[in-house]
């Protein structure tokens, strides 16, 4: 839409399929694409492909690269480049310490110490945020307290990279300039889907579920879906701020609390953690971290022997269903992890999302026109999930009934929250939004969503959840 070129200004970018498929090819986030499309296009939009991989070949290697690093710094060479990078205090020895997870962390030589001074300039960015991409200078020392010395790499230089400051409150004044179909449509550009591939509006309502963890904390998802729906797509591209877990074997270490190098886990550093192929997930003792998940989607509290740290991080389970079960009355979740098979986990799950009535991924589902650089739009939505005058907002509008269970209660309310944050950001009071959109766009999703998991409630513990009805929720007039 034009439309989203005049109000947004400098902070839109033109999306296409041609441009998709290059930045493809060159396994880069979204965020790190619109950002380098925004460096080297012209006012039309139009890009520089050899500049742009000019650019990459100096400033963004791959991570083979970093053993040549490794060399030419032994050598005496200094190294910059730009990397995705995670800094910590060392409590033992004081020192503050850095790795880059994209070239192996530690382990590979990917890490090292961070000097003083840039820790001192730039604590406010580095300390408060769990990972930042930045330009760094790195050259490697020497210990010479230590008999033989040891060399260690050491980051001499850091430049942020931060290329947009958040302005909320313009964002908001923004959404006065759309209808709410308008505005529906600029999410899913936002995030690099084409809104006129769907073919219902109840189509595009699924999809931007998907974006509820993004703006709320703590909101807790399931989705089952067949194959090539992208359901994992916008948790692993679209932020820098979230953390797929794919494969492999999980601990409750890695997830929560490593007791023994006392350093707090994922849920702790992200906004949301999504397990992607939960059905082939392995966990290591898993009646611990299930008795530590139940715990932590009620309080929000990760448990170590020695402290209790408060977190904000969704928890978001992603896998794959047969055909013949896209129906949420029968046992949808035999077929997954054992862990959130059980009743006392399930029902810490706020809401479900039906990936069978989302297409498949399909070439017209791919952005193509003006729309926000994901970026951006990724820091605004991280943004919202602070401003806590929506749950308020929200709460006015409500009528419960008396004895409403209260985890549905929960649920309903935090997701209507979510909707709300995604698609009236604009609203301070109930009267800034028309009551049948908010039941259209906000409320009834919300209930939906819970609606499935009190189902599977009912289908797997049918003795604890007679009732399988959420409570009759309704606008209050």
């Amino acid at each position: 839409m034009d439309k989203i070129k005049e109000v947004f200004a400098e902070m839109v970018v033109l999306k296409n399929p041609e441009r998709t498929k290059f930045f493809a090819d060159l396994s880069l986030p979204s965020y790190m694409r619109d950002w380098l499309v925004m460096k080297f296009s012209d006012e039309n939009g139009k890009i520089d492909y050899n500049g742009v991989a000019r650019y990459i070949k100096k400033y963004i290697p791959n991570r083979e690269d970093y053993e040549q690093f490794k060399f030419q710094m032994v050598n005496g060479e200094s190294i910059r480049f730009l990397a995705r990078i995670r800094v910590g205090v060392d409590v033992r020895t004081g020192k503050t310490l850095f790795e880059l997870p994209d070239f192996g962390g530690t382990k590979s030589g990917a890490g090292g110490e961070v000097a003083n001074d840039v820790v001192n300039r730039w604590q406010d960015t580095l300390l408060r945020e769990s990972e930042n991409w930045g330009i760094i200078d790195l050259v490697w020392e020497q210990d010479f307290s230590k008999k033989p010395p040891l060399g260690y790499v050491k980051l001499i230089g850091y430049q942020p990279f931060c290329p947009y400051s958040v302005d909320l409150e313009f964002y908001r004044e923004a959404r006065n300039n759309f209808t709410t179909e308008e505005w529906l449509d600029l999410l899913i550009s936002s995030v690099d889907y084409n809104p006129d591939g769907y073919d219902t509006e109840e189509q595009k309502m699924y999809f931007i579920r998907r974006l509820l963890p993004f703006v709320e904390r703590r909101v807790n998802l399931i989705e089952l879906a067949p194959r090539g729906t992208g359901k994992s797509y916008v948790y692993e591209k679209i932020s820098k701020r979230g953390w797929v877990v794919s494969g492999g074997t999980v601990s409750r270490a890695t997830l929560f609390y490593d007791n023994n190098l006392k350093t707090p886990g994922l849920v702790t550093r992200f906004d949301y953690v999504a397990f992607d192929e939960i059905q082939n997930m392995k966990f290591l003792e898993p009646a611990q971290i299930q008795a530590a998940l139940t715990t932590y989607m009620q309080d929000g509290i990760v448990k170590g022997f020695d402290s209790e740290i408060p977190a904000s991080s969704g928890i978001v389970v992603l896998g794959n269903i047969e055909a013949e079960k896209f129906n949420t009355q029968v046992n949808m979740v035999d077929a997954i992890n054992p862990i959130f098979r059980k009743a006392e986990t399930l029902d810490r799950i706020h809401g479900f999302i039906p990936g069978w009535k989302i297409p498949k991924f399909h070439q017209n589902l791919v952005a193509n026109g003006w729309a926000l650089n994901t970026e951006y739009f990724a820091e605004v939505l991280h943004s919202l999930r602070d401003e806590l005058h929506y749950s308020t907002l929200v709460d006015s509008c409500l009528s419960v009934p008396p004895k409403a269970y209260k985890r549905d209660l929960d649920a309903i309310s935090r997701l209507c929250t979510g909707f709300v944050k995604l698609l009236f950001p604009h609203a301070k009071t109930s009267a800034d939004i028309p009551r049948e959109e908010f039941v259209k766009y906000c409320l009834e999703p919300a209930k939906a969503m819970r609606q499935v998991i009190r189902n599977q409630l009912h289908v797997v513990a049918p003795k604890e959840y007679v009732n399988p009805d959420v409570p009759d929720i309704q606008y209050r007039d």
